[in-house]
């Protein structure tokens, strides 16, 4: 337990910051129907299930145009 209170400076502030980004991530799919790739479930399914890198692959690959 002491081991986790120790890293608890460094834990949160990445905690936030992919909080964040799935949360950012996911408005964006639910308010936007255009895709490069996929659809809103698949997407949905990797922003949720692979943490941090998963919005930022959502950003960089599957965000369609305006």
């Amino acid at each position: 337990m002491e081991k986790f209170v120790e890293y608890l400076p460094f834990l949160i502030p990445i905690l936030v910051v992919e909080f964040a980004l799935a949360l950012a991530a996911l408005v964006h799919i639910v308010r936007h129907p255009n895709y490069r790739f996929g659809n809103k479930v698949m997407w949905v399914v990797i922003v949720l299930l692979i943490q941090i890198i998963g919005p930022i692959i959502y950003f960089l690959l599957g965000k369609g145009e305006e």
